[in-house]
């Protein structure tokens, strides 16, 4: 019985011709799968493993070195730019008459950026080395700009892509950010979406995982020991293929799914030679040596324990079982590496259980996955065998079941292709890796008495048997470094991709930064230079306009006054004319119509002088806009408020002052409605000054020769009151507005002039010379000079300075300039604070934009430097690359 393990056969499958163990591009310092190391070259071999594992976790602390500083670098100075790489030709063809094409098709893409996805960029994968040292180190896998030369020729078909290089050419193999969103959903629509920074921390988070993985994988290749995953869809004998490596029966087995929980199975000499069963406490860390963190259970107990758990938190089985069989026949038991092998629930289970094997994967050295020769590959193994693909390049695959097949060849046919589409590397040495086998005829054989029969169909499971302990113990480089490095070179392969991706992204920057400092950094020059001038004018149009607006003002205050002085309705005071003279018995009411009259024309002036305002402010205002075209650059918004001339002068309510509004007597607001100016006193009527003094200087000058005309005037003034008395009574007689008061108070004055010996002796002339003096004065002068004796006091009154030491005249005029002064002022202003906004608008834009450009450029460096460093690490690492235009992509 023994004797039909022991012999080892030609597997039928033969390749068309010798593959060399490849992945990426990179190969191993080692023989391949069906070279059987001497002692000699066995001890060579352990020694060259160690130091390429010594240089292996090197190269994986200066990758995470490398990662971690993309982190920082990602936060702090700039954010990472996540590229989206296509083939050409999934964008339209460009025709062109050139046929030759310089590229190869199979190195040209197209590049766009996940927050600019309409901004498209034809570029080339470039295959780079620094110096002719490092001809053999592994080529960085970067990007650059297809040539304007190279990007209108026609593309034309080429046949010789990497199958392996192919299904990843267009992306990333491990910073690709995939966002399960289920089936209706796509992960890169959702990305393309995304803003830069949420891009961009969604990749942090990304490199984040990697670097935690980077540490499990170097944990992986410091452990002695070495993992097997077996794993597969439901039924397709998973447990059973663990039986047929130990030759019994240990993992339960039905015809129904079984195994729902991890089992590991390792070698009972590591349990003291105890067969049992541990389970790991909850809140335990196992240790094997401390019986508190686990329970033990019989392997008798082994199926009731794992059969139909609920519960998926259950950290996994540890079975130690004895193999009875020689080291050199036993997996488990080999005497060189401690194996153990993890027996997983069905891949299609659950969603939940599927992804606990997804995750159990990168922990594992090497994956055997079982298939059912029945049903092929379902979707979920599918997936799983391309995403261990992507880190470990070769699988063991076990077609379970295979007896029972009646077409084999067919059967082989079909599986071994969707083995090319899903892992190109394991179909390329499907010799060794592709086994059809049947497990359970295996276990039918090992359980049978006496001698076997002459027909067992059991090579094919040795050939598997032999291969897998090859793998395992003799190419432990392959089964157990090369997973990592190939890990390893494909996170270096897609940070290659990220640095040359963003330097383009950058140098695009760059030209955008130096186009906006061409547009910005002239016009702010130019402001900067037209500042001064801009203030010196924009100060003298307010000043000269101030200015002009005061002294129009003035000037036709001034004509004004001087026309009421000479009686005469003040000019352009367009409704407004003198009364008639009605006579004597309505001298009162005459008086007091023209004093309102020539009120109302001063009004009237007033009311043209704002006019005069605001037609010399409007003309300001648009010498302010003028000066705003001149001065602001194009595409800076002008100052949106409009002048409004009517409302200059308003009152504070909103309402304008209506200062002319038909006739005099409701002028309005202005002198007219001031009662300390339209109220008539005797003074609008008579002046008496000038009439006694006509009366009484021929009197005194023929009575006195030495009466000088000085002591004339002195006696006039002394007897301006005894003439006002007689005026008084006079007035008594023919007026008829003097009141009680104004008689008692002739009265008292009349006798007080009696008691004089002046008054009695002049008596008589005076009152002689009154009379006739008054009636002539009623009868000839009253009319006429009743206009220009009021005006004369009005401007005496207006011209008089006031409480706050200023004419009416100026007052008036210093009150438009300033309302001139207000709203120029606040045009003035809008226009300064908008040239203003304008040139710190600019100034913050060449800020900006050199801000821009010099961060870019710093980037440009600090990826430069990335592309260095990757390209030391492998260098050092020692990953080599066949010199093949197949591998250019890596």
């Amino acid at each position: 019985m023994s004797q039909i393990y022991k012999n080892t056969i030609q597997s039928p499958f033969t390749p068309a011709s010798p593959q060399k163990v490849t992945e990426g591009g990179t190969s191993f310092p080692f023989g391949s799968f069906n070279e059987q190391p001497t002692p000699t070259g066995l001890e060579n071999s352990v020694a060259a493993y160690e130091a390429q594992r010594d240089r292996l976790s090197t190269a994986i602390d200066s990758t995470n070195d490398l990662l971690k500083d993309f982190m920082t670098f990602n936060s702090s100075n700039w954010q990472i730019r996540y590229p989206d790489i296509q083939p050409l030709a999934t964008r339209p063809p460009v025709s062109s008459a050139s046929s030759t094409p310089h590229i190869n098709r199979s190195l040209r893409r197209s590049l766009s950026f996940a927050d600019e996805p309409s901004q498209i960029r034809n570029v080339v994968f470039n295959k780079t080395h620094t110096s002719s040292v490092q001809r053999m180190a592994a080529p960085r896998r970067s990007l650059s700009l297809l040539p304007a030369s190279e990007d209108s020729k026609e593309e034309t078909h080429t046949d010789d892509v990497d199958i392996a290089d192919s299904t990843h050419a267009t992306g990333f193999k491990v910073l690709n950010l995939d966002l399960k969103l289920g089936p209706n959903r796509s992960s890169k629509s959702l990305v393309m979406s995304l803003e830069r920074s949420s891009i961009s921390k969604l990749l942090d988070g990304r490199i984040s995982t990697q670097t935690k993985h980077l540490e499990s994988l170097k944990d992986r290749i410091l452990d002695t020991s070495s993992k097997v995953l077996i794993t597969g869809d439901l039924n397709s004998g998973k447990s059973t293929f663990v039986n047929a490596l130990l030759r019994r029966d240990v993992m339960p087995v039905d015809q129904q799914p079984c195994t729902t929980i991890f089992c590991t199975v390792h070698d009972a000499r590591d349990n003291g030679d105890r067969e049992e069963a541990h389970v790991q406490l909850p809140g335990k860390t196992y240790n094997l040596s401390d019986k508190a963190t686990y329970s033990v259970h019989s392997l008798a107990e082994l199926e009731e324990m794992v059969v139909d758990v609920e519960d998926d938190t259950r950290p996994p089985i540890r079975v130690y079982v004895s193999d009875t069989r020689t080291s050199s026949e036993s997996l488990i038991h080999n005497g060189v590496v401690d194996i153990s092998l993890i027996d997983a629930p069905g891949l299609n289970r659950d969603s939940l259980k599927t992804t606990a094997v997804f995750a159990r994967q990168d922990e594992i050295d090497v994956v055997v996955f079982c298939v059912s020769a029945a049903n092929h590959f379902t979707l979920s193994a599918k997936e799983f065998i391309w995403t261990a693909s992507n880190e470990k390049a070769y699988l063991f695959i076990v077609v379970n079941k295979f007896d029972q097949i009646r077409d084999k060849e067919r059967c082989k046919r079909v599986i071994l292709e969707q083995i090319r589409q899903l892992s190109p590397r394991t179909w390329e040495d499907a010799e060794e890796l592709v086994h059809f086998v049947d497990s359970s005829r295996i276990m039918e054989l090992a359980q049978m008495e006496g001698p076997p029969p002459a027909e067992t169909n059991s090579e094919a499971f040795e050939h598997l048997e032999s291969a897998l302990r090859s793998f395992v113990l003799d190419k432990r480089a392959k089964s157990k470094l090369l997973p990592v490095q190939t890990f390893v070179s494909h996170l270096l392969s897609d940070l290659d991709i990220l640095a040359s991706a963003n330097i383009l992204a950058a140098n695009d920057e760059i030209v955008q930064a130096q186009a906006e400092l061409e547009r910005t950094k002239p016009i702010l020059d130019e402001m900067k230079r037209g500042q001064d001038g801009f203030e010196r004018k924009l100060e003298s149009i307010e000043d000269e306009t101030v200015a002009l607006s005061g002294e129009r003002a003035k000037a036709r205050l001034t004509k004004a006054l001087d026309s009421v002085v000479r009686g005469e309705i003040a000019p352009e005071a367009v409704g407004i004319e003198l009364p008639t003279y009605p006579g004597l018995l309505d001298l009162w009411d005459y008086a007091h119509d023209v004093k309102l009259a020539l009120l109302a024309s001063l009004d009237a002036a007033v009311v043209l002088a704002e006019h005069d305002a605001r037609q010399i402010t409007s003309i300001g205002v648009n010498q302010v806009s003028t000066l705003g075209e001149k001065h602001l650059p194009q595409g800076v918004d002008r100052p949106k408020k409009v002048f409004r001339p009517e409302a200059m002068f308003a009152p504070k309510g909103g309402r304008l002052n209506r200062r002319m509004s038909g006739s005099i007597g409701n002028v309005g607001l202005g002198l007219a409605a001031r009662r300390d100016l339209s109220n008539i006193t005797l003074g609008d009527v008579f002046d008496v000054h000038q009439q006694l003094a006509r009366i009484y200087r021929p009197f005194f000058a023929d009575a006195d020769s030495s009466f000088t005309s000085e002591d004339s005037a002195k006696e006039s003034q002394a007897l301006v009151p005894y003439g006002l008395t007689a005026v008084g009574v006079v007035s008594l007689i023919g007026g008829k507005t003097l009141a009680t008061r104004s008689l008692v108070e002739c009265f008292f004055r009349l006798a007080d002039i009696l008691r004089s010996p002046v008054a009695r002796q002049w008596a008589g002339p005076i009152v002689a010379a009154a009379t006739v003096g008054l009636g002539y004065y009623i009868l000839s002068e009253l009319p006429r000079t009743i206009p220009r004796r009021i005006g004369s006091n009005i401007r005496q009154a207006l011209l008089a300075q006031n409480e706050e030491n200023e004419r009416w005249d100026d007052q008036t005029a210093g009150r438009v300039s300033l309302e001139t002064k207000r709203v120029l002022r606040a045009a003035a202003w809008n226009l300064r604070s908008t040239f203003a906004g304008a040139m710190e608008e600019r100034a913050e834009e060449v800020r900006r934009a050199e801000a821009g450009k010099k961060k870019a450029e710093q980037a440009i460096g600090w990826f430069e430097n990335v592309e260095r460093r990757a390209e030391d690490i492998r260098l050092n690492a020692g990953f080599r690359v066949q010199q093949n235009h197949k591998q250019i992509l890596a």
